[in-house]
């Protein structure tokens, strides 16, 4: 039986190239014996032979990235199993993709396998500074892998640490990287490493960030496996910290604060603020809203602006919330959708000066964006904290009719906001029974870009204000 012997060096290319050849000359997983490095010979084999000229085979390029993987396996038959089902992806490149295939899930565990234990001398090689050879300071690490990954982790060290001289040991193979060169040896017993100065800090941060309360002993060996241990510093003191991480959790639960956190406690002293007494008039309903802390937009606008009208007005109509220029004047409606409602208004006949105006939110909240105020659509909670002001200018002036215009008005006056487009146009009610025709804010038809579709929401607009007009008429 012919025998290919794949080097201990360099092996993932040369089981390639051996296996491309033997693939190209037709022969079959069966007449192949595989052979790693420089071990006894099998019994019954025929000495080592020239593995045939590479050929050129395409096989799907998954295949090619786990070969680069199990190659570096430890188990003896890896390369017979890659070549076995490389054999078979000759007349079914499918088969890389076939999850039930009980071969190809062998080699993907073997992948899987070795990927893991890279990530591992990642997270757990140590080094030690050594006396130097050349001015670059030298630093030496032994690590005991699982798997023959020294040599495809050569590359991520050199790059990790391209400024300093190194030396990984491990017992199958040794990397040396000396003035940026890479350098492989064979594989050595544990070399005799000095102390390190800083593992004793690195021992006392890595006490100091362990949780107690969260320890999973199984959860954490599974991820540091013990055979780790004994070439980690800081595992010297995981024994201890197991073993009093009960009494350590206990003493922390006691040392807890008892009082909430500031936050909290703004946010309870907000939400049990009691609501102040009903107003007998607007001008008392509007001094009360003045200290209003129901919600924080309080703390970054100017002032708070209510509703104003006669006291008598038939119709209510309620916006979404102050703009910029509201903010600053106090007033509701003086900005660029205030004055578009008033040139609309006027041209179907509803005097404003006749009719109550505000807003379901009564403080600006915007997001800086240098010397700009930046407007900003109002949460639901910061609706519903609103609402009592709302409610109670709706009860001082008992409108009979009143004009929702928005997604916002209309949350805070039926209870939901979704759907205004569809809405619009309708008639609805409070919970207390008053009609509300809902309709699209002002701030909406300054906003739509194609001038077909504005001037069509314009339409709507004014369909929908004169719609108020007849029915105060009625």
């Amino acid at each position: 039986m012919p025998t290919i012997r794949v080097p201990a060096l360099d092996t993932a290319r040369a089981w390639r190239d051996a296996a491309r050849g033997l693939l190209g000359a037709g022969v079959p997983p069966a007449d192949v014996l595989w052979q790693f490095g420089d071990g006894d010979a099998d019994l019954f084999a025929d000495a080592p032979a020239a593995p045939p000229a590479a050929a050129k085979v395409g096989v799907p390029k998954s295949f090619v990235a786990l070969s680069e993987n199990v190659c570096w396996h430890s188990d003896p038959q890896r390369f017979a199993r890659l070549y076995a089902l490389l054999w078979r992806l000759r007349d079914n490149s499918g088969l890389i993709a076939d999850r039930g295939d009980a071969d190809l899930a062998r080699l993907r565990l073997m992948e899987k396998a070795v990927s893991r234990d890279k990530h591992k001398m990642k997270a757990f090689l140590r080094f030690r500074e050594v006396p130097k050879v050349t001015d670059r300071r030298r630093f030496a690490a032994w690590f005991e892998p699982t798997h023959h990954i020294a040599e495809p982790m050569a590359g991520f060290f050199a790059r990790r640490f391209g400024d300093m001289d190194w030396l990984i040991v491990t017992p199958t193979r040794s990397v040396e990287f000396t003035g940026g060169d890479i350098t492989l040896h064979d594989g050595a017993a544990k070399p005799d490493l000095p102390d390190d100065a800083h593992e004793a800090l690195w021992t006392t941060y890595f006490r100091n960030i362990f949780n107690p309360a969260r320890l999973k002993i199984q959860a954490m060996q599974s991820e540091m496996p013990k055979k780790y241990w004994k070439n980690l510093p800081e595992a010297a003191a995981i024994p201890d910290m197991i073993a009093h991480a009960e009494a350590r959790a206990r003493q922390m639960q006691a040392a807890a604060p008892t009082l909430p956190p500031i936050r909290a406690a703004r946010i309870t002293e907000s939400l049990a603020q009691p609501a102040p007494p009903p107003a007998s008039d607007l001008d008392a309903l509007r001094q009360q809203a003045t200290g209003c802390t129901r919600c924080p937009l309080y703390r970054d606008a100017t002032q708070v602006v209510m509703g104003e009208g006669p006291r008598d007005a038939a119709l209510m109509i309620v916006g979404e919330q102050p703009g910029d220029q509201e903010d600053l004047a106090g007033r509701p409606f003086v900005g660029p959708a205030g004055q578009l409602f008033d040139r609309i208004a006027g041209e179907v006949g509803l005097d404003r000066r006749h009719a109550f105006v505000t807003n379901a939110v009564k403080h600006f909240k915007f997001a800086p964006r240098g010397k700009r105020r930046i407007h900003q659509r109002p949460d639901a909670g910061e609706v519903v904290a609103c609402k009592w002001w709302l409610d109670a200018e709706r009860a001082l002036i008992r409108p009979r009719l009143i004009l929702a215009m928005g997604a916002t008005a209309a949350a805070s006056l039926t209870g939901t906001g979704q759907g205004i487009l569809k809405r619009r146009g309708t008639f609805e009610t409070t919970r207390e029974g008053t009609p509300v025709l809902l309709t699209l804010h002002p701030s909406y038809l300054l906003r739509v870009p194609d001038p077909a579709a504005k001037e069509a929401a314009l339409r709507d607009f004014r369909a929908d204000l004169s719609l108020a007009v007849a029915r105060l008429a009625a």
